[in-house]
């Protein structure tokens, strides 16, 4: 079942960016020729006014087809034919619907989840850190080593990132308070079973309740699935992932699916269900705003560029020549997906 509600929402997700693109251009003025939802042949489909609404077979894909994206056609409505800012918003609409679309289904699950504000509650016996000079009860702890933090488990991720000394801003009586050079190191604590375990001796504050706090927390959880996303892209360029341990689809619904699989209940499966999609849904709104040939963010670059070409040469450029490179960059990025597609099945395959 989870598999079959994985794939609907792949469709969802890509109907939901296409459905902003269509919005942005009909309020823009741009001419739609066809608005679908699916691929492969028509199941069923309405004429508009002036939009052809169809709906195709395979579930996972969609697409918004506008008058003159890639080539100029005359018509004073094409895709071409507006100025820079509105090609701008349209192109940049679909990744805010999967974004916002993200945070909608955050916001869905955050009443369940547990939080603590990095706001200091307390300190465990022979706590180091405790001071006029270090930290004190009530201090919100609003960064670490330049990176800001939302939840405890920031805090804890970017202390552990490295032993020895770290940068800390505090939050202290509203005054923002610098803590250069702050040495912090794990500290042994006994537990109740006569054993120790490396703790920094910190105590947080629980997370606050209510519909406004949600939309808090909501809002921080969307943000720091973006700096998750970015942090892997820079380990993918730096080489500290390798491309063999990329997932597409395949490997998604599968992980999805053994997840679900695992959990004790159907509202836990459907809470895993609904987290693992919101990260999809703003890592696909992140991904497809990079600068790349035939994503959304390699189009707002070629307006940029080719709005200042023109500007300085007084020249206007013919949008076919934009289309060929996006035809070059969407072979090269089908061809990454054959790649991760034959990585994820391998790997089901030896698992």
């Amino acid at each position: 079942m989870y598999i079959i509600l994985a794939i609907i929402a792949f469709g969802v997700l890509i109907v939901t960016h296409e459905l902003g693109h269509f919005l942005a251009a009909k309020a823009c003025g741009v001419k739609v020729n066809e608005f679908s939802m699916g691929m492969g042949p028509k199941l069923l489909q309405k004429q508009g006014k002036e939009t052809l609404y169809s709906l195709r077979a395979l579930p996972i894909g969609g697409y918004c087809a506008m008058e003159g994206e890639d080539e100029e056609t005359g018509d004073p409505r094409s895709f071409t034919s507006k100025p820079p800012w509105q090609k701008v918003l349209i192109l940049c609409a679909g990744a805010a619907m999967n974004f916002f679309l993200g945070f909608l289904l955050i916001l869905c699950i955050v009443p369940n989840m547990y939080f603590q504000e990095p706001v200091i509650s307390g300190f465990l016996e022979n706590c180091p850190y405790e001071g006029e000079e270090a930290l004190m009860v009530g201090d919100r702890i609003y960064s670490v080593d330049g990176h800001r933090t939302w939840f405890r488990s920031d805090l804890v991720e970017y202390l552990s990132r490295r032993e020895g000394s770290h940068d800390l801003v505090l939050i202290r009586d509203g005054r923002r308070i610098a803590l250069t050079d702050f040495d912090m190191h794990m500290v042994e604590y006994p537990t109740e079973d006569g054993e120790t375990i490396l703790k920094y001796g910190l105590l947080f504050a629980p997370r606050d309740t209510g519909f406004f706090a949600d939309l808090r927390y909501s809002w921080y959880e969307a943000l720091s699935f973006v700096r998750l996303i970015w942090r892997s892209l820079g380990d993918l360029v730096t080489g500290a992932v390798g491309v063999k341990e990329l997932s597409g689809v395949v490997g998604v619904v599968d992980y999805t699916n053994t997840v679900t699989a695992t959990a004790k209940s159907t509202q836990e499966a459907l809470f895993y269900f609904a987290y693992i999609f919101a990260l999809i849904a703003v890592n696909l709104a992140v991904m497809n705003m990079l600068p790349l040939p035939a994503l959304d963010g390699g189009r707002v670059f070629f307006v940029a560029v080719t709005g200042l070409i023109e500007r300085i040469s007084h020249r206007h450029l013919n949008p076919k020549y934009e289309g060929y490179v996006h035809t070059a960059g969407f072979v090269l990025l089908m061809g990454l997906m054959v790649l991760v597609l034959f990585n994820d099945v391998m790997r089901i395959i030896n698992r």
